[in-house]
Protein backbone atom coordinates (compact mmCIF):
# COMPACT_ATOMS: atom_id res chain seq x y z
CA UNK A 1 0.00 0.00 0.00
CA UNK A 2 2.84 2.47 0.86
CA UNK A 3 4.71 1.73 -2.46
CA UNK A 4 1.53 2.53 -4.38
CA UNK A 5 1.21 5.91 -2.66
CA UNK A 6 5.15 6.58 -3.44
CA UNK A 7 4.80 6.02 -6.80
CA UNK A 8 1.40 8.24 -7.22
CA UNK A 9 2.71 11.02 -5.42
CA UNK A 10 5.87 10.55 -7.94
CA UNK A 11 3.63 10.46 -10.84
CA UNK A 12 1.18 13.49 -9.19
CA UNK A 13 5.09 15.68 -9.24
CA UNK A 14 6.28 14.22 -12.86
CA UNK A 15 3.01 15.44 -14.53
CA UNK A 16 2.79 19.13 -11.94
CA UNK A 17 6.84 19.37 -13.50
CA UNK A 18 5.69 18.27 -17.00
CA UNK A 19 2.46 21.15 -17.01
CA UNK A 20 4.91 23.94 -16.11
CA UNK A 21 7.80 23.07 -18.64
CA UNK A 22 5.07 22.54 -21.02
CA UNK A 23 3.68 26.06 -20.13
CA UNK A 24 6.90 27.46 -20.02
CA UNK A 25 7.54 26.55 -23.50
CA UNK A 26 4.22 27.77 -24.71
CA UNK A 27 5.40 31.40 -24.58
CA UNK A 28 4.21 32.04 -20.72
CA UNK A 29 7.94 33.16 -20.24
CA UNK A 30 10.08 35.81 -21.40
CA UNK A 31 12.55 35.12 -23.96
CA UNK A 32 16.57 36.45 -23.98
CA UNK A 33 18.59 37.18 -26.19
CA UNK A 34 22.06 35.89 -26.35
CA UNK A 35 23.94 36.65 -23.00
CA UNK A 36 22.62 37.16 -19.60
CA UNK A 37 19.02 36.92 -18.16
CA UNK A 38 18.54 37.62 -14.70
CA UNK A 39 15.82 36.64 -11.72
CA UNK A 40 15.91 39.11 -8.77
CA UNK A 41 13.51 39.72 -6.00
CA UNK A 42 15.55 41.78 -3.52
CA UNK A 43 13.98 43.08 -0.98
CA UNK A 44 11.80 41.16 1.73
CA UNK A 45 8.06 42.32 0.56
CA UNK A 46 7.34 39.35 -2.19
CA UNK A 47 7.92 36.58 0.66
CA UNK A 48 6.28 38.30 2.89
CA UNK A 49 2.92 38.21 0.78
CA UNK A 50 3.69 34.84 -0.73
CA UNK A 51 6.33 32.89 1.16
CA UNK A 52 6.82 30.23 -1.61
CA UNK A 53 7.43 32.06 -4.97
CA UNK A 54 7.28 30.23 -8.35
CA UNK A 55 8.62 31.59 -11.56
CA UNK A 56 9.51 30.81 -14.92
CA UNK A 57 11.70 31.96 -17.57
CA UNK A 58 12.58 30.98 -21.18
CA UNK A 59 16.80 31.46 -21.64
CA UNK A 60 19.20 30.60 -24.98
CA UNK A 61 20.95 27.17 -24.53
CA UNK A 62 24.87 28.51 -23.66
CA UNK A 63 23.15 31.54 -22.03
CA UNK A 64 23.85 32.62 -18.29
CA UNK A 65 21.12 32.59 -16.08
CA UNK A 66 21.76 35.22 -12.78
CA UNK A 67 18.97 34.22 -9.85
CA UNK A 68 19.75 37.12 -7.15
CA UNK A 69 17.08 36.70 -3.62
CA UNK A 70 16.86 38.66 -0.07
CA UNK A 71 18.85 37.36 2.21
CA UNK A 72 19.47 38.40 5.74
CA UNK A 73 21.68 36.46 7.37
CA UNK A 74 22.21 37.93 10.76
CA UNK A 75 18.80 36.36 11.44
CA UNK A 76 20.60 33.05 10.92
CA UNK A 77 18.50 32.27 7.50
CA UNK A 78 19.90 31.34 4.56
CA UNK A 79 19.19 29.88 1.02
CA UNK A 80 20.60 27.07 0.01
CA UNK A 81 23.85 27.35 -1.23
CA UNK A 82 23.56 24.57 -4.12
CA UNK A 83 20.04 24.85 -5.58
CA UNK A 84 17.70 21.65 -6.25
CA UNK A 85 18.05 21.76 -10.08
CA UNK A 86 15.91 18.84 -11.51
CA UNK A 87 17.93 17.90 -14.34
CA UNK A 88 21.36 19.04 -14.78
CA UNK A 89 22.02 17.76 -17.80
CA UNK A 90 19.68 20.95 -18.99
CA UNK A 91 20.90 23.83 -17.00
CA UNK A 92 24.09 23.54 -14.11
CA UNK A 93 25.41 25.79 -11.15
CA UNK A 94 28.20 28.04 -11.75
CA UNK A 95 28.50 29.51 -8.57
CA UNK A 96 26.71 31.12 -5.67
CA UNK A 97 27.48 33.61 -3.62
CA UNK A 98 26.74 36.41 -0.96
CA UNK A 99 26.22 39.91 -1.59
CA UNK A 100 26.41 42.23 1.51
CA UNK A 101 24.47 44.97 2.56
CA UNK A 102 24.81 48.62 0.59
CA UNK A 103 25.42 50.06 4.01
CA UNK A 104 26.96 49.72 7.70
CA UNK A 105 23.67 49.76 9.44
CA UNK A 106 23.98 46.25 12.13
CA UNK A 107 21.33 43.69 10.93
CA UNK A 108 21.18 45.34 7.16
CA UNK A 109 19.88 42.62 4.28
CA UNK A 110 22.13 41.78 1.45
CA UNK A 111 21.45 38.99 -1.03
CA UNK A 112 22.63 35.40 -2.52
CA UNK A 113 22.71 34.78 -6.04
CA UNK A 114 23.28 31.92 -7.95
CA UNK A 115 24.85 31.63 -11.64
CA UNK A 116 23.85 28.57 -13.92
CA UNK A 117 24.60 27.84 -17.32
CA UNK A 118 21.85 26.76 -19.63
CA UNK A 119 23.84 23.79 -21.17
CA UNK A 120 21.35 22.05 -23.46
CA UNK A 121 17.76 22.55 -24.42
CA UNK A 122 14.78 21.26 -22.41
CA UNK A 123 12.88 22.14 -19.46
CA UNK A 124 13.97 21.98 -15.50
CA UNK A 125 13.46 23.24 -12.65
CA UNK A 126 15.67 25.34 -9.72
CA UNK A 127 14.76 24.57 -5.96
CA UNK A 128 15.62 26.83 -3.48
CA UNK A 129 15.07 27.53 0.18
CA UNK A 130 15.60 29.90 2.93
CA UNK A 131 16.11 27.88 6.06
CA UNK A 132 18.18 27.92 9.55
CA UNK A 133 20.46 25.17 8.48
CA UNK A 134 21.52 23.63 11.92
CA UNK A 135 19.78 21.13 13.53
CA UNK A 136 16.47 21.82 15.22
CA UNK A 137 16.60 25.16 12.94
CA UNK A 138 13.40 26.35 10.71
CA UNK A 139 13.68 24.36 7.71
CA UNK A 140 12.09 26.01 4.43
CA UNK A 141 10.15 29.12 5.50
CA UNK A 142 10.51 30.90 1.69
CA UNK A 143 10.85 28.81 -1.06
CA UNK A 144 11.46 29.27 -4.62
CA UNK A 145 11.19 27.87 -7.77
CA UNK A 146 12.19 28.61 -11.17
CA UNK A 147 11.24 26.70 -14.05
CA UNK A 148 13.60 27.20 -16.81
CA UNK A 149 12.86 26.50 -20.49
CA UNK A 150 16.01 26.09 -22.12
CA UNK A 151 15.98 26.80 -26.21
Amino acid sequence: MKVKILVAIALLFALISASACTAASAGTAGKTDKGVKEVAITTSDEFDQNQHIQKEVEIAKGNTLVVTLFSNQTTGFSWDENAGIADTGIVQQLKHRYIGPETNMPGAAGAEQWTFEAVNSGCTTIHLEYSRPWEGGEKGVWTFDLTVTVK
